[in-house]
């Protein structure tokens, strides 16, 4: 049964799962000094030049070392009401580090830097935590993509009030081939000091990569990345993973891929009486409400989650393996329930 549920339901692309196997026919150097992280450090240099870069085993993982290595005890994390590291990590940033994340409303789940000025407050206040990082998603949690310009907009309020972005990539891809610009002028180009680079969503068994781009955030790196238990002993077996994704361009077709999906769904329920998309479909995530007596026979033969109970907002996600057929098949079934 394929599913619209999540990107995460996906299996691993043949090309990544070639990689894994070409990695598993020899010894190598543990915890990173082997020949295949090499080679992906190498691939990223030249994708997106000056970089460090570490590799976790999921989002969560890279969220806190990202984190780790921007804040310290007393200061705080900006974030969207939805984001991942406030709603879907079990606390794990506050647990970890001790730092504070500081939410804002942000009905399209993008943060400004009009949403993000009444905390600069704070700023020199012994009593309240100190703001210091704002975190973004890109694509955001609501299927929405930042442009350039508001990418840039929001760097440079932040470094001109001595803050650091912190970006959660974990469906970067999906976000820049929406945008159809290069890695490179979609995040460090922009003033993005550090970031999650996602895998997993995107035809990848296991892994993240950190991508670090401000000299001030390297220095203790690689100690929060092994003190927050994210180094690989088989490093890898995570390594020759994104060498893949990166070579041929692989990330952006299969994300091309998964965007397209997305749209020839919205085009296909968009017209459905009784469906109402509500959110703009930016990426590969489509956020729909439809009849109450519909959810549930359509969700027994293509799982997918509902976004707000109260409203019966559900969101659909494409995948890098989405077929045209599936698609169709979905919105037929979806027709004859209405």
């Amino acid at each position: 049964m394929k599913s619209f549920a999540s990107d995460n339901y996906s299996g691993i692309h043949p090309e990544v799962f070639e990689a894994i196997q070409r990695a598993n026919n020899q010894h190598q150097i543990s915890y990173g000094d082997d020949f295949f992280t090499q080679e992906a450090n190498r691939i990223f240099e030249e994708i997106f030049g000056k970089v460090e870069v570490l590799y976790t085993f999921n989002g969560t993982g890279a969220n806190v070392t990202c984190l780790k290595c921007c804040t310290l005890p007393f200061q705080a994390v900006v974030c969207s009401e939805f984001a991942h590291i406030l709603a879907d990590e079990c606390g794990a940033p506050t647990q970890s580090i001790g730092c504070s994340l500081l939410p804002l409303k942000t009905p399209n789940g993008k943060l400004t830097p009009e949403l993000i000025k009444p905390l600069l407050n704070r700023i020199g206040n012994v009593h309240n935590t100190q703001p210091k990082v704002i975190s973004i998603s890109q694509s955001t949690e609501l299927g929405t993509v930042y442009s350039l310009n508001e990418l840039k907009t929001l760097c440079d309020f932040a470094h001109a009030n001595n803050m650091y972005v912190h970006l959660d990539g974990a469906r970067i891809s999906n976000a820049v081939a929406s945008l159809g610009v290069s890695l490179k002028e979609a995040t460090v180009e922009c003033g993005i000091d550090i970031m999650s680079f996602g895998g997993t969503k995107n035809g990848l068994m296991i892994g993240e990569a950190i991508l670090i781009f401000n000299d001030e955030l390297k220095v203790n790196a690689p100690y929060f990345h092994k003190q927050t238990a994210q180094l690989f002993s088989k490093n890898r077996f995570i390594a020759t993973q994104f060498t893949a994704l990166l070579t041929n361009d692989l990330w952006h077709r299969m994300a091309n891929h998964a965007n397209k999906m997305a749209q020839l769904l919205y085009t296909k329920v968009s017209q459905l009486p009784g469906v109402h998309v509500t959110r703009s479909v930016d990426a590969n995530a489509v956020f729909v409400i439809i009849p109450v007596h519909t959810i549930q026979p359509l969700r027994s033969k293509y799982p997918f989650y509902e976004w707000d109970a109260e409203t019966h907002e559900q969101r659909w996600m494409c995948s890098y393996d989405t077929t045209e057929e599936e698609v169709n098949s979905f919105a037929n079934a979806l027709k004859e329930l209405l």
